[in-house]
């Protein structure tokens, strides 16, 4: 009885220990060591209380809007806006970028379902009377064969049994919703250029206009200094200075002139057309400076669910994790298993009827199955030098996330202070401007006196659009920093993710990779990976 068990024992363990040995067979993993970390928002409180504190009468607690250049009032720019968004052949290209990430996404996730096949072959085969076959079988020289074969169902599928294929899906969405992060910010580089270059040409317009009146100022001082040097009132040294800063004033009228193509030239590229687009265009135009300015109260941790570049680094961070997951399951078996059913007939005959007949019929039927088993041994180091490459990656893609984040606040800061003291500025000159007004005023008030001259008036006259010049550039400085401002909240992006964000552990043990959550996965990004076309609609 003793002897007749031992057979039935060693039968009972033998699965567990085959399993055993499977696993002790297979690559040796070195274990991960300490790898990066995702850094916490710095502090800015006291900066962004400064900058409540000092701008209260003109911030707005909240994020920026989509279409945030609407608030500076110009429908020429929305015009430009829209034809831009349309037609940047450099946004249809990080569209194009995100269709292939997406595309890349449908890929992998074709690893997780199984593969069917059908195929149907006939083939029509004679012997040569004294071939090869002929040789080794006389009865077969001359002879013709029809083959017919049909398999309605060929199936292979592999055992997922280590997470590597959904881990290559989560990487390939991970990778999309990077994709489609940096299309928002592509998008949002793009309309800030477009909303600096257009306000740069509006006040370079109307710089131009103050200019050539300047111009126009200079001559008739100089007319008014050439008549006094004739009829012997002065010297010529009055006519030599009013020559001077009459060619002053033309260098200045040209340079803002150029300035001002440069402008247009931009522009127009921006549009996606050519220099002619954007002729005389800036002629007339006014920019609104917006009386408020946004300031969210929850910066700097939701930062990250509006900033596209610092959500792009961080979907690239965990779509790395998800690779190391891909590298250590290659360390282990895989096991995948093929089917195939279908009819097969052979007859030494032309007639397909009778082809068929033998054909369709029960003893035509033939199948196999065939499962496998794929035990890395020795494979002179990839694998290790994969998983390896792959931590590095992971590390790489945190200590963006990490530099990203820096660069975020250090914007968020600078954009605060430098719309500030923009702002600041623009009332100082402001009264400067006012102060040269009062000046004409007066010049005017002394000529009817007949205390001055018109040369008093003209110089005053000159005086009040040298200031008016200077205003309109700092008015520019103004602007910009409110889209710099703009900018560095992200530009009205919004990308759902919820905060605070849960961080990756890539070296948790292979089963379990629910644990990682990802800020991606199929149910929540696939109804909303694509953004509409740049050409309009939905692809």
């Amino acid at each position: 009885m003793i002897r007749r068990s031992l057979p039935q024992k060693w039968l009972f363990f033998a699965p567990g220990a085959g399993f055993v040995l499977v696993l002790s067979g297979c690559a040796w993993m070195p274990p991960g060591g300490e790898h990066a970390e995702f850094m916490e928002p710095p502090p800015m409180e006291r900066t962004l209380s400064k900058a409540s504190r000092q701008g209260a009468a003109t911030a707005v607690n909240a994020w920026p809007d989509d279409q945030w250049w609407r608030q500076f009032g110009s429908a020429d720019l929305d015009r430009i806006m829209d034809k831009a968004l349309r037609d940047n052949p450099g946004l249809k290209k990080a569209y194009d970028r995100l269709i292939e990430a997406g595309a890349v996404a449908d890929v992998e996730g074709a690893r997780l379902l199984p593969w069917l096949d059908a195929d149907a072959e006939g083939k029509q085969t004679r012997f040569a009377k004294h071939g090869v076959v002929a040789a080794y079988n006389p009865a077969l020289g001359g002879v013709e064969v029809t083959v017919a074969s049909i398999n309605p169902l060929s199936f292979r599928y592999e055992f997922d049994f280590w997470g590597k294929n959904r881990a290559a899906l989560e990487a390939a969405l991970g990778e999309a919703a990077a994709a489609q992060a940096e299309y928002a910010e592509a998008r949002l580089l793009l309309t800030t250029a477009i909303a600096r270059s257009y306000i740069r040409g509006v006040a370079l317009a109307q710089q131009l206009a103050l200019a050539q009146e300047m111009v126009a100022l200079r001559h008739e001082l100089l007319r008014l200094a050439e008549t006094r040097f004739r009829t012997g009132l002065d010297t010529d040294d009055a006519a030599k200075q009013a020559a001077v800063e009459l060619e002053i004033a033309n260098k200045r009228a040209a340079g803002t002139r150029d300035f001002l193509v440069v402008q247009q030239d931009l522009l127009a590229r921006l549009m996606g057309e050519g220099p002619d687009a954007t002729q005389n265009l800036f002629g007339g135009k006014t920019v609104i400076i917006p009386a408020r300015i946004p300031l969210p109260g929850h910066l700097p941790i939701e930062l990250l669910a509006h900033r596209p570049d610092l959500a792009s680094a961080m979907h690239r961070a965990e779509a790395a994790a998800e690779r190391i997951h891909m590298a250590k399951a290659e360390f282990l078996p895989s096991v995948d298993l093929t089917a195939v059913g279908g009819l097969e007939a052979v007859a030494h005959t032309k007639n397909m009827d009778t082809l068929l007949g033998l054909l369709f019929r029960g003893s035509a039927l033939n199948y196999a199955i065939t499962p496998g088993v794929n035990l890395p041994l020795f494979e002179g180091g990839r694998l290790r030098g994969q998983l390896a490459a792959t931590r590095a990656e992971y590390d790489e893609a945190v200590e963006l996330y990490n530099e990203t984040l820096l660069d975020a606040v250090r914007q968020v800061a600078d954009s605060l202070d430098n719309w500030k003291e923009t702002r600041t500025i623009l009332e100082a000159q402001s009264r400067l401007l006012n102060s040269a007004r009062g000046d004409l005023n007066l010049t005017h008030v002394r000529l009817r006196s007949g205390l001055n001259d018109r040369r008093e008036v003209l110089t005053s006259r000159d005086a009040v659009l040298d200031q008016q010049y200077a205003l309109k550039g700092l008015e520019v400085d103004h602007l910009f920093a409110m889209v710099d401002l703009t900018q560095a909240l992200g530009g009205g992006y919004a990308n759902g993710v919820d905060l605070p964000r849960p961080r990756l552990a890539p070296e948790q043990s292979l089963s379990g990779l629910e644990t990682l959550t990802p800020a991606w996965s199929l149910e929540t990004l696939a109804p909303t990976l694509l953004p509409p076309s740049p050409n309009g609609g939905a692809e």
